[in-house]
């Protein structure tokens, strides 16, 4: 057989003016770091190739010149659909500047639609999105005024609303591994996820594009147990070795370390004996009565946005409750507990990982019994922003696809932002500094979560803050419950831009909450 082997710079070369390209990876993992810099070599040393069109699932960079900021350059693309900018400023900014067509969709119709693509499909048809910021009724997905044409339309089955998601042609596909044999079948022993890896490739090879995997080992013919075999050769046309010893940073487990053992199954994660409870800041106190949502439910399924909500596993930790949270990831994941920071996406001895389009089946058939999210800005309605705020955006991420179809959701989130302190002190909460923009809006600036959406279909909604608690109701934002020691009108209703509903009067949260050592839920 023709050796599949060739250098990066071989075979960014084969990449043309206008190719359609995706590109593989969450983060930092399973990003073909080594392809995507030669990549933007070639093109800053030849000023080519240009105008390609970029698709790519989940977020990838590192907030500075990794991942997907190797495609930030003025004339490298003209398009890019993908499901999460944040990580990338570098290909975000082409897009506030309005230099580029630019789509922002749910992360599980991405993933979802190289599936479809690769199986012929006439599109990806979902009810994930609609009324949010997707939804063409809205603003479709589009992200300036260079992008005008419509992706995303509204379409009718049995008397019920959905979206179909129009689908592109693929030229190229740079994809990772571990390890490659001979005949370019790709096994994945030392990565945290198999990801979209396999659609991507069959998605590409059903448009008649290429196929570049990058690895970092290689195997004779028959080297590679075929139940390890993530892609199969077929699917495969060059295979890329990475240089380790040269350059083992174009082959990062993740963006955040070299290799972890704990991740890809090597090593079991002793979690007993490396717990650390947090310091009783205000992200424990929302950690802490977020915890309550979960009690009534027993064990269940949990999916934990990352930043604040990463409080909640810890707080169940430090109660005893651990072991009745099983803990997933958008990226496959399930059971074990999930990592952070530029490691997001792989999760510390897991019990399993899947592929990222299954994992999004689950999510979307309602497999979540709850979810614990973020949220950057809440309005009357109950919708949340947190996608889009002024000039900045992040972009939604899988953020629709989870709270559109987990059976609860929980949103945590400081009431003010920008320099809030607070201190518990005896079972009361003391706020010294208010921040200095509020997060309950009139009217949120992008609907990522659609309250509305929620209500008519039944799902229960609960925003926790440190100081107050509102759940949603047919009538919009109620307020259930405030802190000890904080005055209704002068700590929360002159903090919003709406009043909500108040019954008389609301309840006072646990004061176990605002109290040193544990607070004894498992008891």
């Amino acid at each position: 057989m023709k050796s599949k082997l060739i250098s990066a710079e071989q075979a960014v070369s084969l990449i043309k003016d206008g190719d359609r390209v995706v590109v593989g990876g969450f983060v930092g993992s399973g990003h073909p770091e080594g392809l995507t810099s030669a990549l933007e070599q070639r093109f800053l040393a030849e000023a080519h190739p240009r105008d390609l069109e970029l698709y790519f699932v989940a977020g990838q960079g590192d907030s500075k010149d990794r991942g997907l900021n190797h495609f930030g350059n003025h004339g490298m693309v003209r398009k890019v659909v993908g499901g999460h900018w944040g990580l990338a400023p570098k290909l975000g900014r082409l897009a506030l500047d309005n230099k580029i067509q630019a789509y922002n969709l749910p992360q599980g119709v991405i993933s979802h639609m190289f599936r479809d693509i690769a199986a012929g499909k006439p599109g990806t048809i979902t009810h994930v999105g609609l009324q949010t910021y997707v939804d063409p009724r809205l603003e479709g997905g589009r992200m300036n005024p260079m992008t005008t044409e419509e992706i995303v339309e509204v379409v009718s089955f049995d008397g019920a609303e959905y979206l179909r998601y129009k689908h592109f042609g693929l030229d190229v596909c740079l994809i990772r591994g571990t390890t490659a044999d001979e005949f370019g079948n790709i096994s994945m022993e030392q990565e945290v996820a198999p990801l979209d890896a396999l659609h991507q490739a069959m998605a590409t090879k059903k448009c008649g594009g290429i196929v570049i995997c990058q690895v970092m080992r290689l195997a004779r013919g028959g080297g590679i147990n075929h139940l390890f075999v993530q892609i199969p050769g077929i699917l495969v046309d060059y295979v890329v070795l990475t240089d380790m010893a040269k350059n083992p940073q174009h082959h990062m487990q993740t963006f955040g370390e070299q290799y972890c053992p704990y991740y890809s199954g090597q090593v079991q994660f002793p979690e007993d004996s490396l717990f650390q409870p947090m310091e009783l800041s205000v992200r424990k106190l929302i950690a802490r009565r977020s915890l309550f949502e979960l009690l009534p439910l027993g064990e269940c399924v949990v999916n934990l946005g990352i930043g604040m909500p990463e409080g909640v596993a810890n707080i169940a930790k430090e109660e005893g409750v651990r072991d009745r949270l099983t803990l997933t990831v958008e990226s496959g994941p399930i059971g074990g507990l999930p990592a952070s920071g530029l490691s997001f996406g792989a999760s510390y001895s897991p019990s399993c990982v899947i592929p990222q389009p299954s994992q999004f089946d689950f999510y979307d058939g309602g497999g979540l019994d709850i979810a614990f999210l973020g949220a950057g800005e809440i309005d009357a309605a109950g919708n949340v922003n947190v996608s889009r705020f002024g000039p900045k955006f992040a972009g939604c991420g899988g953020f629709i696809n989870i709270t559109q179809n987990a059976r609860r959701v929980v949103f945590c989130t400081t009431f003010t932002a920008g320099g809030i302190e607070v201190a518990a002190e005896d079972g009361r909460l003391r706020i010294h500094q208010e921040g200095k923009s509020r997060k309950f809006m009139e009217k949120v600036q992008q609907v990522t979560f659609s309250g509305d959406y929620a209500r008519r279909k039944g799902t229960e909604v609960t925003y926790v803050t440190e100081r107050a608690v509102f759940r949603l109701d047919p009538e919009g934002l109620t307020l259930v419950e405030i802190a000890p020691g904080v005055d209704l009108q002068k700590d929360i209703l002159d903090q919003m831009a709406f009043k909500p509903r108040i019954p008389t009067p609301p309840k006072l949260m646990n004061p176990r909450i605002f109290m040193t050592g544990t607070m004894g839920v498992k008891e």
